[in-house]
């Protein structure tokens, strides 16, 4: 019995030696340094040539929105003169003014902050869910007036 096993196990062992010898190789030969930096070269050139900058983010502010900015920094006197819609050095100057006075950082976009702040924030009114929200006007109390006497009294606050 051990003889026949220990047969088994060298004829096992001499099949993976050689099926091993006869395989093939799977991975390829590495170019040279030099073969692969003038490939790398033309790659890079003939891809930068394709390949454009995509932009992100907003790239300007719209002009109907800069009215509203400009309105906003008037009110506040931080500009003088008429709105006219064009995200100009003297609306970069109001608005970084504006927002150094809040001692926020000065952009030259601006802030989300400083836009809130001026009461130009979102607009939440028509909004699905804005009648049972937070930042709806909140609702009247319907309080019976022998509850609210009772109230009163216990506070000891006299109406």
């Amino acid at each position: 019995m051990l003889s026949f096993r220990a047969s088994l196990a060298f004829l096992l062992s001499a099949a993976v030696c050689v099926a091993s010898a006869f395989a093939t190789p799977t991975h390829k030969k590495t170019a040279t340094a030099h073969a692969r930096s003038v490939h790398h070269a033309l790659r890079s050139t003939a891809s930068s040539k394709s390949r454009h900058k995509k932009l992100h983010g907003q790239q300007a502010i719209d002009p109907a929105r800069v009215t509203e900015i400009q309105q906003a920094l008037i009110r506040q006197h931080y500009m003088t003169g008429e709105a006219n819609g064009q995200w100009d050095s003297t609306t970069v100057a109001a608005m970084q003014k504006f927002q150094s006075d809040q001692g926020w950082q000065t952009k030259l976009m601006p802030d989300s902050r400083a836009i809130k702040k001026l009461g130009l924030g979102p607009d939440y009114s028509n909004a699905i869910n804005a009648s049972g929200s937070s930042f709806a006007d909140p609702k009247a109390a319907d309080i019976p007036a022998t509850q609210a006497s009772g109230f009163a009294a216990a506070s000891g606050v006299n109406r």
